[in-house]
């Protein structure tokens, strides 16, 4: 399928599921419905052109799609009862493919705050935006997360099961805020999959952050003054400029002060530091702003070692007034490292050994051993980097910690 064709599809994709969940309320049904007609339309569209109103086309066939569905299912007559007397005589006749659509309301958001409602659980909500808002289908979804097609089936068919029922509005006042800080969670989540996967023979899984990319694009045009979706999009975009250089010709992982930085994507940083530019100004930065304007730092040193580490150290001190997060605390420990020296950094690493949160993860023993390094102490960190090799469940993150180790070894 051409990539315009795809790119199309997915733009489109949360506006016909919002026309057709408004106009019918069953969300599952109109939801399976609308990745039948996604599908004819991959089908069909690369030879026959596509149609005049694509949009129209989408909404038509999946209305058709629907509307037969309700009535082959014989057993559910309550069902179809319901369905017939909420749809005009026409559509039921059907018409024209490339006919006007009854509304050109976009109801992309309430779909995502749909998707991302709080009686799903984290997975659910991943798993349903990426299905119904990013029009990935159920196999592309579970291929990214590395699960059997089944289980993602299954996770997408409960997490519908749990919204059913459930109007497509937008919450007012303080929940519009909750429930929006929701699907900013939610998108980051996908982000940071795609960027380091949490398992497997692969480093990052590109497809996963260019697609929360694009949700978090659809989302800032529907909420363009709302700061903290713009600071998470400008975080993306300065992360993911570094990807062409986290990983070597064999695919091993590159630190972040041995990249090559001349293979970042300054198009990518550019339009980053931008927005960042928009919105600090606009009073106090929340969290996702500030985690972009470290990488904002970051991306616009020359060279690692010109690297402003006491405005980085600033930074972290202003996340951690959100509340207590070990993983900026663990990122505030590098950063006292490079300002005050890697005793300080360790004696700041030390609190968090008790971190529940941190417990198995792979980055504390792994921190550490960067820091002991730094110290000299080899042996020590020779410890740490095989005990963070052995925890982590990527396979690259692990041969890039048994090297260091090994060449540490080696060294003594």
């Amino acid at each position: 399928m051409p990539q315009a064709t795809e790119d199309l599809l997915r733009e489109l994709a949360p506006q016909v599921l919002g026309a057709l969940v408004r106009r019918y309320g069953t969300f599952d049904a109109c939801e399976d419905a609308v990745q039948e007609a996604l599908i004819a339309a991959a089908q069909q569209w690369p030879g026959t052109g596509t149609p005049e109103n694509p949009r129209g086309w989408l909404l038509t066939v999946a209305s058709r799609r629907l509307v037969d569905q309700v009535r082959s299912e014989t057993a559910r007559r309550r069902r179809e009862d319901a369905l017939a007397l909420a749809t005009p005589q026409s559509a039921l006749v059907g018409p024209a493919a490339d006919g006007t659509p009854e509304s050109d309301r976009d109801d992309s958001l309430a779909l995502l705050f749909l998707c991302c409602h709080p009686a799903l659980s984290a997975p659910s909500r991943i798993a349903l935006t990426l299905r119904a808002v990013g029009g990935l289908t159920t196999a592309q979804i579970a291929a990214a997360f590395l699960v059997p097609e089944a289980t993602m089936a299954q996770r997408i068919s409960r997490a519908k099961q749990t919204v059913k029922g459930v109007g497509l509005a937008l919450p007012e006042g303080a929940a519009h805020a909750e429930r929006l800080a929701d699907v900013r969670q939610v998108l980051y989540l996908v982000f940071n999959e795609g960027y380091t996967a949490s398992d497997g023979a692969d480093l990052t899984v590109p497809a996963l952050a260019v697609e929360a990319i694009r949700l978090t694009r659809l989302l800032h045009g529907l909420v363009p003054e709302d700061a903290e979706t713009a600071g998470l999009l400008a975080l993306m975009l300065l992360t993911e400029a570094r990807r062409p250089a986290r990983t070597g010709a064999d695919g091993e992982l590159v630190p972040l002060a041995e990249q090559d930085r001349g293979r970042w994507d300054g198009r990518l940083v550019a339009e980053g530091v931008a927005l960042l530019e928009r919105v600090l100004p606009r009073g106090q930065a929340g969290p996702y702003q500030l985690q972009a304007a470290v990488a904002a730092v970051h991306d616009e040193a020359g060279s690692a070692e010109a690297t402003d580490w006491p405005q980085i150290l600033a930074l972290y001190g202003l996340l951690e007034r959100f509340g207590p997060n070990p993983v900026v605390t663990l990122n505030r420990a590098v950063a006292v490292a490079m300002v005050h020296g890697p005793a300080a950094g360790l004696e700041l690493l030390a609190t968090l050994e008790r971190e529940k949160g941190l417990a198995r993860n792979h980055r504390l023993p792994a921190t550490r051993a960067h820091l002991l390094e730094l110290l000299g102490d080899r042996a020590g960190a020779v410890e740490s980097y095989r005990e963070a090799a052995r925890r982590t469940t990527s396979a690259p993150e692990r041969r890039h910690l048994t090297e260091r180790a090994r060449r540490l070894e080696g060294a003594q």
